[in-house]
């Protein structure tokens, strides 16, 4: 069983920034990782993810505001975000599935998950 947990959440101002982690065990072989975000009312949003191959995804409302980048050993997932709004508050996922190098390819479901850490922006 493969376990993730995040970290790097709080609570900012508007225009502020932060960087949120994922660790879990050293992952092997091909994987796709990703960082979910889920408001009270609302849907499951899949925000960034990124393969084994290094290509990353973005969804556009976070496009040139939010960096996802591959780490090393147990913390092979970061997310920096920057110009943070109100908008962006929301609990935070990291997500994992295993055996494709791209995220574009193989089945879209991720098979492991975080319990989230919660990010807060006041305006």
């Amino acid at each position: 069983q493969v376990q993730l947990v995040e970290s790097g959440g709080g609570s900012v101002q508007a225009g502020g920034s932060l960087t949120l982690s994922c660790t879990t065990v050293n992952i092997l072989g091909r994987y796709c990782m990703g960082w979910f975000r889920q408001a009270p009312g609302k849907e499951r949003e899949e925000v960034a993810t990124i393969g084994s191959d290094g290509r990353p995804n973005y969804v556009d409302s976070v496009k040139g505001r939010f960096t996802i980048s591959k780490g090393n050993g147990k913390t092979p997932l970061f997310l920096q975000m920057n110009s943070l709004n109100p908008e962006d508050s929301a609990m935070y996922y990291c997500a994992l599935r295993l055996g494709y190098a791209s995220c574009d390819s193989g089945p879209p479901d991720f098979k492991y998950w975080g319990q989230g850490t919660q990010v807060t922006v006041s305006s």
